[in-house]
């Protein structure tokens, strides 16, 4: 074997590599969160129940088989936990309510790219391989008008799977669907610009120092409520 060759993967590492890792997956990123036990008795099943599909044709068991891991591996409070935060009510209904969107999706508009690290033009495979990069990094906040277009709306991240918000934005950063809530007359007016940035960033420096610039920046549109849309 020569020094080039790939080093063995064990399975701890296939198990992480669904989550900042080269098989990065939203649907399987959570099996990090299970022991190898568990991880494992998870994956025999699922090809179980794929073999079974392959007989009926019946995918609804596949579904409900991922969906369980989730719920499984999801159960248990995460890293990152508040026993406090400052409760802010609504000071008028949401009719009359002027609303922005935020988001942790990395979406920005092309021909305004942010340039994550200094890269220009980074692609999404480049971002999963410089995701320890991005993880040391502060966060750059992307500005996008509400009205862009579907096609002229991007997404880079390597913390997730973009597959899902390439294919319907809305699973992520919901702009079509907030304009048909005001259009209803269920949210009083979606204010022109929306944010988006790269969630997989410095927590710290998110928390201690970019995070409250944010907020001081937002306060100054007269807004009344900021829909957070976390991945």
């Amino acid at each position: 074997m020569s020094t080039s060759d790939p080093q063995p993967e064990s399975f701890a590492e296939f198990k992480q590599s669904f989550s900042y890792g080269s098989r990065t997956d939203l649907n399987f990123k959570f099996l990090k969160s299970l022991s190898d036990e568990a991880a494992a008795q998870f994956l025999q099943a699922l090809l179980w129940k794929l073999g079974d599909s392959f007989d009926d044709g019946n995918i609804d068991r596949l579904v409900a088989h991922v969906r369980a891991g989730q719920e499984q591996a999801y159960a248990d409070p995460g890293e990152w936990r508040y026993d406090q935060g400052p409760f802010t009510p609504l000071q008028k209904p949401l009719s009359a309510s002027r609303l922005a969107l935020l988001t942790s999706t990395g979406h920005f508009v092309a021909g305004d790219d942010p340039a994550p690290l200094g890269a220009k033009n980074m692609t999404q495979a480049e971002a999963i391989e410089r995701i320890d990069d991005f993880l040391k990094t502060e966060p750059q906040l992307s500005t996008i008008p509400s009205d862009t277009p579907r096609e002229t709306l991007r997404a880079r991240h390597g913390g997730y799977d973009i597959r899902g918000v390439q294919a319907d934005r809305n699973v992520a950063f919901p702009l079509d669907r907030l304009r048909e809530l005001q259009q209803e007359g269920l949210i009083g007016q979606l204010a022109p610009l929306a944010y988006s940035f790269v969630g997989a960033c410095s927590q710290l420096r998110l928390t201690k120092r970019t995070g409250p610039a944010w907020v001081e920046r937002l306060q100054k549109q007269a807004l009344d409520v900021v829909l957070l849309v976390p991945v």
